[in-house]
């Protein structure tokens, strides 16, 4: 596994990998070796990259910008300042569907154009925040089923660089935000709320419907039920209803 270091702003040393399973499996144990805040690995090809409820994150190599964040310090709404950071750098199209993926206008639909995963181990004070971007991703060379639900930024390959230098910079904003600005940030980018969702958490047995009605105030997604009830929701997936 070759790699390369270089500083790619103040504050931020990047460690870039020919080749590796996870991203996001290497930024964790640089972090638990004691790598700094703003430590950033990336990858020009990710083998086993993984999004939420152990999800596979699979891209063409060259294509996306696969890059995992030592985050020191970042607190609980830590995931909020990661996906405003990562719409933010896609552009003022950028949607986020709570929890973790941005979206962007693909004709008459929304495709998902990144995927964020944070873990981490609060008790030691840092986190890992993974992000996967189709920056220069062609949707027509992705299988059907990939290409239906995805979208890219349609930049070429040479430019994940710049781009990445774009996502750091908007992290360092987004992370130096109070919560309430935060939150509003998030907020004006919610591509649910006012949406008919419904909800799967399989950990918790736990299913419904109902709709958006944004997120509180530790970023947990509130939903107006069918029976007029409002429930908090702090994990699972969650899907646009077809036809709301």
């Amino acid at each position: 596994m070759s790699s390369s270091e270089s500083t790619i702003g103040p504050g931020w040393r990047r460690i870039h990998l020919d080749e590796v399973g996870s991203t996001n499996d290497e930024a964790r144990r640089l972090a638990s070796e004691g790598a700094a805040h703003g430590t950033v690995v990336t990858a020009e090809h990710q083998t086993a990259g993984r999004g939420r409820q152990g999800r596979s994150w699979v891209v063409p190599a060259g294509q996306a910008l696969t890059a995992s964040i030592v985050v020191r310090g970042g607190g609980p709404l830590l995931p909020l300042a990661a996906a405003v950071a990562v719409a933010e750098t896609a552009g003022s199209e950028a949607r986020i569907k709570w929890p973790n993926d941005v979206l962007l206008p693909v004709g008459e639909r929304l495709g998902k154009v990144a995927g964020v995963l944070a873990e981490g181990r609060p008790a030691e004070g840092w986190a890992v925040v993974g992000i996967g971007l189709n920056v220069a991703v062609e949707l027509a060379a992705l299988p059907p089923e990939v290409a239906a639900t995805a979208a890219t930024l349609g930049r070429s390959p040479a430019e994940r660089d710049a781009v990445l230098d774009e996502l750091t910079r908007q992290l360092d904003v987004a992370l130096g935000l109070d919560p309430a600005t935060l939150r509003e940030r998030w907020s004006s980018r919610d591509a649910l709320r006012g949406q008919q969702v419904r909800w799967e958490a399989p950990a918790a047995g736990d299913t419904g419907s109902g709709v958006a009605e944004g997120i509180d105030d530790d970023g947990r997604l509130r939903v107006r039920t069918d029976d007029g009830a409002l429930r908090t929701l702090d994990a699972g997936d969650v899907h646009l209803v077809r036809g709301s």
